[in-house]
Protein backbone atom coordinates (compact mmCIF):
# COMPACT_ATOMS: atom_id res chain seq x y z
CA UNK A 1 0.00 0.00 0.00
CA UNK A 2 1.80 3.72 -0.96
CA UNK A 3 1.32 6.91 1.16
CA UNK A 4 -1.47 8.04 -0.94
CA UNK A 5 -4.00 4.57 -0.35
CA UNK A 6 -2.72 4.52 3.26
CA UNK A 7 -3.61 8.29 3.63
CA UNK A 8 -7.25 7.25 2.36
CA UNK A 9 -7.80 4.74 4.70
CA UNK A 10 -6.82 6.76 7.70
CA UNK A 11 -8.76 9.97 7.41
CA UNK A 12 -11.29 8.65 4.64
CA UNK A 13 -10.64 11.62 2.32
CA UNK A 14 -8.05 12.09 -0.31
CA UNK A 15 -4.56 13.79 0.70
CA UNK A 16 -4.31 17.63 -0.58
CA UNK A 17 -0.83 17.51 -1.89
CA UNK A 18 1.71 15.14 -2.02
CA UNK A 19 5.49 14.98 -2.47
CA UNK A 20 8.64 13.55 -3.68
CA UNK A 21 12.41 13.34 -2.42
CA UNK A 22 14.94 11.90 -3.85
CA UNK A 23 17.81 9.29 -2.26
CA UNK A 24 20.98 9.80 -3.48
CA UNK A 25 24.17 7.53 -3.93
CA UNK A 26 27.91 9.18 -3.41
CA UNK A 27 30.34 7.37 -5.20
CA UNK A 28 33.17 9.32 -4.43
CA UNK A 29 33.86 11.68 -0.87
CA UNK A 30 32.64 9.25 1.73
CA UNK A 31 33.50 10.73 5.47
CA UNK A 32 34.31 13.70 4.63
CA UNK A 33 31.63 16.35 4.68
CA UNK A 34 32.03 17.31 8.27
CA UNK A 35 35.58 18.50 7.65
CA UNK A 36 34.72 20.43 4.70
CA UNK A 37 35.96 17.87 2.33
CA UNK A 38 34.76 17.98 -1.77
CA UNK A 39 31.98 15.30 -2.75
CA UNK A 40 30.54 13.62 -5.44
CA UNK A 41 26.64 12.77 -5.82
CA UNK A 42 23.63 11.55 -8.42
CA UNK A 43 20.06 11.59 -6.93
CA UNK A 44 18.27 8.36 -7.83
CA UNK A 45 14.65 7.89 -8.87
CA UNK A 46 13.51 5.70 -4.98
CA UNK A 47 13.28 7.88 -2.19
CA UNK A 48 10.87 9.76 0.25
CA UNK A 49 7.06 10.32 -0.34
CA UNK A 50 4.70 12.29 1.54
CA UNK A 51 0.84 12.37 1.40
CA UNK A 52 -0.61 14.95 3.38
CA UNK A 53 -2.99 17.96 3.89
CA UNK A 54 -3.22 20.71 6.20
CA UNK A 55 -4.45 21.06 9.99
CA UNK A 56 -5.33 24.56 10.80
CA UNK A 57 -5.12 23.73 14.88
CA UNK A 58 -1.38 23.62 14.48
CA UNK A 59 -1.03 19.81 15.01
CA UNK A 60 1.58 17.64 13.38
CA UNK A 61 0.21 14.15 12.61
CA UNK A 62 2.40 11.83 11.07
CA UNK A 63 2.26 7.67 10.18
CA UNK A 64 4.67 6.08 8.28
CA UNK A 65 4.93 2.98 6.40
CA UNK A 66 7.94 2.01 7.66
CA UNK A 67 7.09 1.87 11.59
CA UNK A 68 4.13 1.30 13.49
CA UNK A 69 4.46 3.71 15.68
CA UNK A 70 2.43 7.10 14.80
CA UNK A 71 3.88 10.21 15.88
CA UNK A 72 2.05 13.76 16.73
CA UNK A 73 2.73 17.44 18.28
CA UNK A 74 1.95 20.72 18.09
CA UNK A 75 3.89 23.06 16.17
CA UNK A 76 4.30 25.56 18.83
CA UNK A 77 4.98 22.96 21.98
CA UNK A 78 7.59 20.61 20.02
CA UNK A 79 9.17 18.65 22.60
CA UNK A 80 12.74 20.56 23.41
CA UNK A 81 14.55 17.01 23.66
CA UNK A 82 14.62 13.72 21.07
CA UNK A 83 11.72 11.05 21.96
CA UNK A 84 13.87 8.21 20.36
CA UNK A 85 11.63 7.25 17.53
CA UNK A 86 11.70 7.91 13.83
CA UNK A 87 9.91 11.26 13.72
CA UNK A 88 12.80 12.93 15.96
CA UNK A 89 14.38 14.39 12.63
CA UNK A 90 10.40 15.98 12.21
CA UNK A 91 10.80 17.35 15.39
CA UNK A 92 14.01 18.73 15.16
CA UNK A 93 12.84 20.52 11.66
CA UNK A 94 9.50 22.42 13.52
CA UNK A 95 11.86 23.87 15.57
CA UNK A 96 14.79 24.38 13.61
CA UNK A 97 11.81 26.70 11.55
CA UNK A 98 10.13 27.91 14.71
CA UNK A 99 12.96 29.73 15.71
CA UNK A 100 13.11 31.56 12.35
CA UNK A 101 9.74 31.83 10.72
CA UNK A 102 6.26 32.29 12.09
CA UNK A 103 4.08 28.72 11.61
CA UNK A 104 0.72 28.54 12.00
CA UNK A 105 -0.54 25.74 10.01
CA UNK A 106 -0.04 21.74 10.56
CA UNK A 107 -0.89 18.78 8.64
CA UNK A 108 -2.01 14.97 8.68
CA UNK A 109 0.38 12.78 6.77
CA UNK A 110 1.70 9.69 5.75
CA UNK A 111 5.62 8.87 5.26
CA UNK A 112 7.00 5.94 3.11
CA UNK A 113 10.51 5.35 2.20
CA UNK A 114 10.85 3.00 -1.53
CA UNK A 115 14.06 0.98 -0.05
CA UNK A 116 15.36 -0.06 2.86
CA UNK A 117 16.83 1.98 5.27
CA UNK A 118 20.55 2.64 5.69
CA UNK A 119 23.04 4.33 3.19
CA UNK A 120 20.84 6.12 0.82
CA UNK A 121 20.72 9.45 2.94
CA UNK A 122 16.60 8.77 4.02
CA UNK A 123 17.30 10.64 6.87
CA UNK A 124 17.99 13.61 5.09
CA UNK A 125 15.42 12.72 2.52
CA UNK A 126 12.73 12.73 5.36
CA UNK A 127 13.59 15.88 6.88
CA UNK A 128 14.42 18.06 3.83
CA UNK A 129 10.64 16.36 3.00
CA UNK A 130 8.98 17.22 6.19
CA UNK A 131 10.50 20.93 5.99
CA UNK A 132 8.81 21.55 2.26
CA UNK A 133 5.80 20.62 3.02
CA UNK A 134 5.43 22.24 6.26
CA UNK A 135 6.80 25.29 4.64
CA UNK A 136 4.66 25.58 1.85
CA UNK A 137 1.23 24.97 4.45
CA UNK A 138 2.88 27.80 6.12
CA UNK A 139 3.66 30.37 3.12
CA UNK A 140 7.22 29.96 3.80
CA UNK A 141 9.93 30.81 0.95
CA UNK A 142 13.40 28.76 1.29
CA UNK A 143 16.18 28.93 -0.39
CA UNK A 144 18.18 25.98 -1.30
CA UNK A 145 20.92 26.95 1.06
CA UNK A 146 18.34 27.76 3.73
CA UNK A 147 16.62 24.67 2.77
CA UNK A 148 19.70 22.17 3.70
CA UNK A 149 20.83 24.57 6.56
CA UNK A 150 17.08 23.54 8.79
CA UNK A 151 17.98 19.68 7.63
CA UNK A 152 21.38 19.99 8.86
CA UNK A 153 20.62 21.82 12.11
CA UNK A 154 17.82 19.33 12.85
CA UNK A 155 20.03 16.40 12.53
CA UNK A 156 23.46 17.88 13.69
CA UNK A 157 20.94 19.62 17.02
CA UNK A 158 18.66 17.54 17.58
CA UNK A 159 19.12 14.42 16.47
CA UNK A 160 22.76 14.44 17.51
CA UNK A 161 24.36 12.93 14.87
CA UNK A 162 27.59 15.11 13.84
CA UNK A 163 26.77 14.65 9.97
CA UNK A 164 27.95 17.28 7.03
CA UNK A 165 25.72 18.56 4.96
CA UNK A 166 26.28 16.25 1.83
CA UNK A 167 23.23 14.42 1.63
CA UNK A 168 21.26 17.53 2.02
CA UNK A 169 22.90 18.98 -1.00
CA UNK A 170 22.79 15.71 -3.03
CA UNK A 171 19.11 15.73 -2.69
CA UNK A 172 18.71 19.35 -3.61
CA UNK A 173 21.28 20.22 -5.84
CA UNK A 174 21.47 16.96 -7.87
CA UNK A 175 20.17 16.80 -11.61
CA UNK A 176 19.69 14.05 -14.01
CA UNK A 177 22.39 12.41 -16.24
CA UNK A 178 25.14 14.67 -14.25
CA UNK A 179 27.15 13.94 -11.65
CA UNK A 180 27.31 16.53 -8.59
CA UNK A 181 31.02 17.87 -7.82
CA UNK A 182 30.11 19.85 -4.89
CA UNK A 183 32.60 21.85 -2.48
CA UNK A 184 31.10 21.12 1.03
CA UNK A 185 33.19 24.47 2.40
CA UNK A 186 31.75 26.71 0.43
CA UNK A 187 28.93 25.05 -1.52
CA UNK A 188 30.17 25.84 -4.67
CA UNK A 189 29.42 22.94 -7.26
CA UNK A 190 29.80 21.87 -10.72
CA UNK A 191 27.30 19.67 -12.53
CA UNK A 192 29.08 16.99 -15.13
CA UNK A 193 27.05 15.96 -17.73
CA UNK A 194 27.13 12.29 -18.53
CA UNK A 195 30.32 12.48 -21.21
CA UNK A 196 28.65 11.03 -24.46
CA UNK A 197 31.57 9.19 -25.36
CA UNK A 198 31.52 7.28 -21.59
CA UNK A 199 30.77 3.69 -21.67
CA UNK A 200 27.12 2.46 -20.16
CA UNK A 201 26.89 2.24 -16.97
CA UNK A 202 23.60 1.44 -14.08
CA UNK A 203 23.65 2.54 -10.84
CA UNK A 204 23.21 -0.64 -8.21
CA UNK A 205 22.60 -1.09 -4.63
CA UNK A 206 22.75 -4.07 -2.94
CA UNK A 207 21.08 -4.51 0.75
CA UNK A 208 23.09 -6.41 3.46
CA UNK A 209 19.70 -7.05 5.04
CA UNK A 210 20.99 -4.88 8.26
CA UNK A 211 19.79 -1.24 8.84
CA UNK A 212 21.07 1.76 11.25
CA UNK A 213 20.76 4.56 13.16
CA UNK A 214 24.10 6.77 12.79
CA UNK A 215 23.22 8.37 16.16
CA UNK A 216 23.21 4.79 17.42
CA UNK A 217 26.89 4.17 16.11
CA UNK A 218 30.33 5.21 16.20
CA UNK A 219 30.00 7.40 13.81
CA UNK A 220 30.23 10.78 16.29
CA UNK A 221 33.09 8.91 17.39
CA UNK A 222 35.00 8.78 13.75
CA UNK A 223 34.20 12.89 13.17
CA UNK A 224 35.40 13.26 16.76
CA UNK A 225 39.40 11.54 16.06
CA UNK A 226 39.34 13.68 12.75
CA UNK A 227 38.65 16.81 14.39
CA UNK A 228 41.16 15.60 17.38
CA UNK A 229 43.81 14.89 14.32
CA UNK A 230 43.33 18.59 13.17
CA UNK A 231 43.54 19.96 16.71
CA UNK A 232 46.92 18.35 17.43
CA UNK A 233 48.46 18.79 14.05
CA UNK A 234 47.73 22.92 14.62
CA UNK A 235 49.27 22.79 18.03
CA UNK A 236 52.34 20.53 16.88
CA UNK A 237 52.72 23.00 13.78
CA UNK A 238 52.56 26.22 16.10
CA UNK A 239 49.44 27.35 13.90
CA UNK A 240 46.64 29.14 15.63
CA UNK A 241 43.95 27.17 16.97
CA UNK A 242 40.48 27.77 18.59
CA UNK A 243 38.07 25.87 20.04
CA UNK A 244 37.94 22.02 19.02
CA UNK A 245 34.67 22.30 17.71
CA UNK A 246 35.58 24.67 15.07
CA UNK A 247 38.76 22.78 14.13
CA UNK A 248 38.37 21.06 10.50
CA UNK A 249 40.89 19.07 8.36
CA UNK A 250 39.95 21.49 5.40
CA UNK A 251 41.78 23.93 7.01
CA UNK A 252 44.80 22.74 7.59
CA UNK A 253 47.53 21.83 4.86
CA UNK A 254 48.13 18.50 3.44
CA UNK A 255 52.40 19.43 3.63
CA UNK A 256 51.60 20.34 7.65
CA UNK A 257 49.93 16.72 7.93
CA UNK A 258 52.55 14.99 6.20
CA UNK A 259 55.32 16.43 7.89
CA UNK A 260 53.20 15.86 11.41
CA UNK A 261 50.88 12.52 10.86
CA UNK A 262 53.67 10.00 12.82
CA UNK A 263 53.13 12.15 16.08
CA UNK A 264 49.26 11.79 15.89
CA UNK A 265 47.75 8.69 17.82
CA UNK A 266 47.08 5.70 15.55
CA UNK A 267 43.64 5.96 15.25
CA UNK A 268 43.45 10.06 14.44
CA UNK A 269 46.33 9.39 11.67
CA UNK A 270 44.32 6.89 10.28
CA UNK A 271 41.04 9.14 9.99
CA UNK A 272 42.90 12.26 8.93
CA UNK A 273 44.77 9.91 6.27
CA UNK A 274 41.22 8.79 5.05
CA UNK A 275 39.91 12.60 4.87
CA UNK A 276 43.15 13.78 3.17
CA UNK A 277 43.48 10.46 0.70
CA UNK A 278 39.92 10.82 -0.26
CA UNK A 279 40.06 14.74 -1.32
CA UNK A 280 42.37 13.99 -3.67
CA UNK A 281 40.40 11.10 -4.67
CA UNK A 282 37.16 13.17 -5.64
CA UNK A 283 39.27 15.66 -7.42
CA UNK A 284 40.43 13.03 -9.61
CA UNK A 285 37.31 11.36 -9.99
CA UNK A 286 35.22 14.41 -11.29
CA UNK A 287 38.09 15.06 -14.07
CA UNK A 288 37.48 11.27 -14.86
CA UNK A 289 33.95 11.75 -15.25
CA UNK A 290 34.26 14.79 -17.16
CA UNK A 291 36.32 13.29 -19.78
CA UNK A 292 34.14 10.16 -19.71
CA UNK A 293 36.82 7.53 -18.32
CA UNK A 294 34.48 5.57 -16.02
CA UNK A 295 36.82 2.94 -15.71
CA UNK A 296 39.37 5.60 -14.19
CA UNK A 297 36.22 6.87 -11.94
CA UNK A 298 34.67 3.28 -10.61
CA UNK A 299 38.87 2.30 -9.49
CA UNK A 300 38.77 5.19 -7.46
CA UNK A 301 35.16 4.70 -5.92
CA UNK A 302 37.17 0.78 -5.14
CA UNK A 303 40.39 2.57 -3.32
CA UNK A 304 37.88 4.98 -1.30
CA UNK A 305 36.13 2.14 -0.43
CA UNK A 306 39.74 0.15 0.69
CA UNK A 307 40.30 3.38 2.90
CA UNK A 308 36.69 3.36 4.25
CA UNK A 309 37.69 0.18 5.75
CA UNK A 310 41.67 0.61 6.54
CA UNK A 311 41.74 3.87 7.45
CA UNK A 312 38.27 5.17 8.58
CA UNK A 313 37.87 1.88 10.11
CA UNK A 314 34.22 1.35 9.45
CA UNK A 315 32.28 -1.79 7.97
CA UNK A 316 30.41 -4.26 9.19
CA UNK A 317 31.37 -7.65 8.11
CA UNK A 318 28.45 -7.88 6.26
CA UNK A 319 28.93 -5.07 4.14
CA UNK A 320 33.02 -5.76 3.87
CA UNK A 321 32.18 -9.00 2.18
CA UNK A 322 29.75 -7.33 -0.45
CA UNK A 323 32.63 -5.01 -1.45
CA UNK A 324 35.18 -7.59 -1.50
CA UNK A 325 32.52 -9.28 -3.84
CA UNK A 326 32.18 -6.58 -5.98
CA UNK A 327 35.62 -5.90 -6.54
CA UNK A 328 36.00 -9.54 -7.70
CA UNK A 329 33.16 -9.61 -9.97
CA UNK A 330 33.81 -9.12 -14.04
CA UNK A 331 31.56 -5.99 -15.12
CA UNK A 332 31.79 -3.71 -12.04
CA UNK A 333 33.42 -0.33 -13.04
CA UNK A 334 33.68 0.51 -9.05
CA UNK A 335 31.63 0.99 -5.81
CA UNK A 336 31.65 1.20 -1.68
CA UNK A 337 29.52 0.78 1.03
CA UNK A 338 27.37 4.09 1.58
CA UNK A 339 26.28 6.10 4.86
CA UNK A 340 28.38 5.44 7.78
CA UNK A 341 29.67 2.41 6.90
CA UNK A 342 28.50 -0.07 9.94
CA UNK A 343 24.84 -1.44 8.01
CA UNK A 344 23.14 -0.77 5.30
CA UNK A 345 24.21 -1.22 1.82
CA UNK A 346 26.59 -0.76 -0.64
CA UNK A 347 26.73 1.00 -4.10
CA UNK A 348 28.07 0.40 -7.60
CA UNK A 349 28.49 1.77 -11.02
CA UNK A 350 28.13 -1.56 -12.99
CA UNK A 351 28.21 -2.20 -16.62
CA UNK A 352 25.09 -3.28 -18.10
CA UNK A 353 26.27 -5.97 -20.66
CA UNK A 354 26.95 -7.85 -17.08
CA UNK A 355 23.70 -7.19 -14.94
CA UNK A 356 22.28 -10.69 -14.92
CA UNK A 357 25.60 -12.24 -13.87
CA UNK A 358 26.41 -9.51 -11.20
CA UNK A 359 23.42 -9.60 -9.65
CA UNK A 360 23.50 -13.27 -9.35
CA UNK A 361 27.27 -13.61 -8.24
CA UNK A 362 26.32 -11.27 -5.32
CA UNK A 363 23.28 -12.90 -4.37
CA UNK A 364 24.80 -16.55 -4.38
CA UNK A 365 27.96 -15.27 -2.49
CA UNK A 366 26.26 -13.31 -0.45
CA UNK A 367 23.55 -15.65 0.96
CA UNK A 368 26.26 -18.45 1.32
CA UNK A 369 28.19 -16.09 3.30
CA UNK A 370 25.15 -14.54 5.70
CA UNK A 371 22.27 -17.11 5.43
CA UNK A 372 20.62 -15.75 7.97
CA UNK A 373 20.05 -12.35 6.54
CA UNK A 374 18.61 -14.48 2.75
CA UNK A 375 15.13 -13.26 3.05
CA UNK A 376 16.22 -9.48 3.80
CA UNK A 377 18.91 -9.27 1.44
CA UNK A 378 18.03 -7.35 -1.74
CA UNK A 379 19.35 -5.46 -4.85
CA UNK A 380 18.19 -2.84 -7.48
CA UNK A 381 19.28 -0.92 -10.14
CA UNK A 382 18.19 2.84 -10.12
CA UNK A 383 17.86 5.93 -12.64
CA UNK A 384 19.45 9.68 -12.16
CA UNK A 385 16.77 11.47 -11.39
CA UNK A 386 16.79 15.56 -10.72
CA UNK A 387 17.35 16.93 -6.95
CA UNK A 388 14.16 17.72 -4.38
CA UNK A 389 11.24 19.60 -5.64
CA UNK A 390 9.26 17.24 -7.82
CA UNK A 391 5.99 17.52 -5.63
CA UNK A 392 2.41 18.20 -7.08
CA UNK A 393 -0.95 18.98 -6.01
CA UNK A 394 -3.54 16.21 -6.17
Amino acid sequence: MNVIETYQRIYHKDPEFTYFTPYRICPLGAHSDHQFGRITGIAIDKGIRIAYSTKTNGVVELASLQFDKRAQWHIQQVPEHKVGDWADYLRGVTLVLKEKYPLHVGMSAVIGGELPIGGLSSSAAISLTFAQCLCRLNNIQLSDGELIRVALEAENNYVGVSCGKMDMSCEVFCRKDHLLFLDTLDDSYELIPNNPNMKPFELAVFFSGLEHSLAGSAFNMRVDECRSAGYALLAYAGLPYGKFKDTYLRNIPREVFEQYKDRLPENWCKRATHWYTEYDRVTRGAEAWRNGDIEAFGQLSFESGHSSIYSWETGSPELKKMYEILCDTKGVYGGRFSGAGFKGCCVALIDPAYHEDIMAKMEREYKAAFPELADRYMATTCRSVDGIGRGDAL
